[in-house]
């Protein structure tokens, strides 16, 4: 116990120890010089360690649409096929639908398969539970020799394994995004609306990952193809598909270099694996009144392709704080050689015991003592006398020599 106490309260003070060898100080060189450069050329060039960021980016996106295809014989515009319509950063382009037409409250038989049955024992096991399209009764009524239970709802039941036509023209329709986004901590403003964009120059463009790379619309096909996906299948079953708008600024330099960058992908991804709920679909309805005041309403079944808009960046500038900090790290990292090359030293290269015994020293009380004694330094308490004059009671040294 008193050897780990007094292990414990003891200092090490750093020992220089020229070591000459050709060796050990081309390691110490390059290791330094390695440092260095990936401070300079990582930390301070490339990751731009010299200025302070700001990640808290403000956006707000409006976006529409153009565009006019067939679906069931109808030529749609784009109040029929976007929703919702006010041109927010999500928004969804129907791709195909099932119409069932005139719906009323009453009751009818359910349409789904697992619904069939022969008497009524057949559906009051459904009692009380939500069918696909309305609460079921208990009874189970025929439409000639086929019998499915009955569900009180809106009438008759939708039919959703219709296989409809995709509206191939959605491939060509247009997708104009307006962006503009602030640095709050800097208070810097800008728009994708760069300083040379015209209004001719925007009637005409279209998005291009070389020649047109500011361009704000964008055609659907082209979308779905920079996200590495097929258009026909994703119109089929629906899908995410994410358009992202990539802010990274230096402010240190000109305004018009602060520009945005666009990339695509698809975002549910991993609906193309799974067996159960793939793709993307939701139902809408369309209500309407009858003369004598009676409800009826269009169901619409939707599959479409749901785009969402979303923006990210940061922007840095120089400050002083950020800059000392890691030059501090800089030339304290470059220490980091010397640990190696001792390590190297004591452990790999031949005189390994040699360099220890000359690093690595322990000194007692008692060596010091004597170390001074030998020089005249120090004398034991017996030859100090004390000055009797000295009302504090202070020690005097006598004269020597």
């Amino acid at each position: 116990m008193w050897s780990c106490i007094t292990d414990f309260f003891t200092y090490e003070t750093t020992k220089s120890v020229v070591v000459k060898s050709w060796t050990i100080g081309i390691i110490n060189r390059v290791v330094q010089l390695l440092i260095i450069i990936y401070f300079i050329g990582w930390v301070f060039i490339h990751e731009q360690a010299y200025q302070i960021r700001d990640t808290a980016i403000e956006s707000s996106v409006m976006t529409k649409v153009k565009g006019f295809g067939i679906s069931n014989n109808r030529v749609m515009d784009v109040a029929e096929y976007v929703t919702p319509s006010q041109g927010a950063s999500v928004f969804c382009i129907i791709t195909k639908l099932i119409t069932t037409e005139g719906q009323v409250q009453g009751r009818c038989p359910e349409s789904e398969k697992k619904f069939i049955c022969t008497h009524d024992k057949n559906c009051t096991k459904f009692l009380n539970k939500p069918a696909g399209n309305g609460l079921p009764t208990g009874k189970c009524i025929f439409n000639g020799t086929v019998g499915s239970c009955e569900i009180k709802g809106w009438c008759p039941a939708e039919i959703d394994d219709v296989k409809t036509d995709i509206m191939m023209e959605v491939e060509n329709f247009t997708i104009f995004i307006k962006n503009s986004i602030r640095f709050p901590l800097f208070n810097f403003t800008k728009g994708n609306f760069l300083p040379t964009i015209t209004p001719n120059y925007i009637k005409t463009c279209n998005f291009d990952p070389e020649n047109n790379t500011y361009c704000p619309i964008f055609k659907v096909g082209d979308v779905i193809r920079h996200a590495h996906q097929n258009f026909t299948k994703l119109a089929e079953k629906g899908g995410v598909i994410g358009i992202k708008i990539g802010w990274v600024c230096d402010l240190d330099k000109s305004e018009d270099n602060c520009n945005p960058s666009y990339s695509f992908t698809r975002l549910d991804a991993m609906s193309e694996k799974n067996q159960v709920s793939t793709g993307y679909n939701f139902r809408y309805a369309k209500y309407y009144k009858t003369e004598n005041g009676t409800d009826y309403r269009t169901l619409l079944k939707a599959t479409a392709i749901r785009f969402d808009v979303l923006v990210n960046g940061n922007a840095g500038k120089f400050d002083m704080i950020p800059t000392l900090i890691n030059m501090v790290a800089a030339f304290t990292s470059v220490g980091v050689g010397t640990v190696l090359c001792d390590i190297i030293l004591l452990n790999f290269l031949k005189g390994a015991e040699q360099y220890k015994a000359k690093k690595f020293e322990e000194v007692s009380d008692t060596q010091i003592k004597n170390s001074l004694s030998s020089h005249g330094l120090y004398r034991s308490r017996e030859l100090i006398g004390v000055d009797q004059s000295n009302e504090s009671g202070a020690f005097s040294i006598g004269q020597y020599g």
